[in-house]
């Protein structure tokens, strides 16, 4: 586990990692079905975050990259049994953090990661469909980039950032 994530457990700490996964099989079938590339976007996606954020969130995405492939490959094979089931269950699971970000002791990477979290789902919504990006998100994609089953975040104030 990554030093800046201090204060939750490391199996909480795979649920954040996890989170990658669930968010590419939840928006990416948000419209029932989910394409190849779509997948290997977000792969694209995760593994350029690994060397283009900032050091604790591109190791972040570094670690979360390690699995990613077969952690959507089972949510994939999951959704094809049960599209519907499992949706519940991603939408539950990303529920679950909302705990684990409460417990981060850094409030700061709290925001940047939930940030990240919501950049991340845009990127797979926009992976499929549209002309030169117009049009690029469907509705069903729509009503699940915002990830609202996670609360909002607020960003730190500048008293908290200085430690007073």
């Amino acid at each position: 586990m990554i030093e800046e994530f201090k204060g939750i457990s490391e199996s909480e700490y795979e649920n954040l990692k996890n989170a990658i996964s669930y968010i590419t099989v939840l928006i990416a079938g948000a419209d029932g079905t989910i394409e190849d590339h779509e997948t290997d976007w977000a792969a694209k996606v995760t593994d350029i975050r690994s060397y283009n954020l900032p050091r604790r969130l591109s190791t972040f995405y570094k670690e979360a990259g390690e699995t990613f492939q077969e952690d959507v490959e089972f949510w994939v094979n999951k959704f094809n049994e049960d599209a519907d089931s499992t949706m519940k269950e991603l939408k539950f699971r990303l529920a679950n953090l909302n705990d684990v970000f409460a417990k981060l002791d850094d409030h700061q990477l709290a925001y940047e990661l939930y940030l990240s979290f919501r950049s991340f789902a845009r990127h797979v919504a926009r992976s499929t469909g549209g002309f030169l990006g117009w049009g690029a998100i469907g509705p069903e994609e729509d009503e699940l980039i915002g990830l609202t089953m996670i609360h909002p975040i607020a960003p730190p104030i500048e008293e908290d950032r200085k430690g007073l």
